[in-house]
């Protein structure tokens, strides 16, 4: 796993120790542009603020397996899943026909503990 985990997946937007969230899901987007795009379409406040940074695949399971919650783009998430698979995620492609409320289609991906 130790390529992959360096891949970059896509780019998130934080302040300090804030990232741009849908709900309780980080938002990766699959190029700066798009989160650009996203922050707007939100109406984000303080967007001047917010930093833009990379992510890689690595960050992103680590947070998975700590039970954070990631909401993918398309690109990002095109990016994402076949790595995930190769990691045991069942995960498969996505439709993002539908733009959604915002205009950007996300995708929410999380573990969730058997139980």
């Amino acid at each position: 796993m130790l390529k992959r985990s360096r891949t970059v997946i896509g780019w998130f937007a934080v302040a300090g120790l804030n990232a741009l969230c849908d709900g309780d899901a980080c938002v990766i987007a699959g190029s700066r542009e798009a989160m650009r795009t996203i922050m707007a379409r939100r109406a984000v406040g303080g967007a001047p603020s917010l930093t833009i940074k990379k992510t890689r695949f690595g960050e992103i399971m680590t947070g998975l397996s700590l039970g954070a919650a990631y909401c993918f783009d398309e690109e990002a998430y095109n990016r994402f899943f076949p790595l995930a698979q190769r990691e045991g995620l069942s995960l498969g492609p996505e439709d993002f026909s539908d733009p959604g409320p915002h205009g950007v289609h996300l995708f929410r991906v999380q573990w969730l503990a058997a139980g």
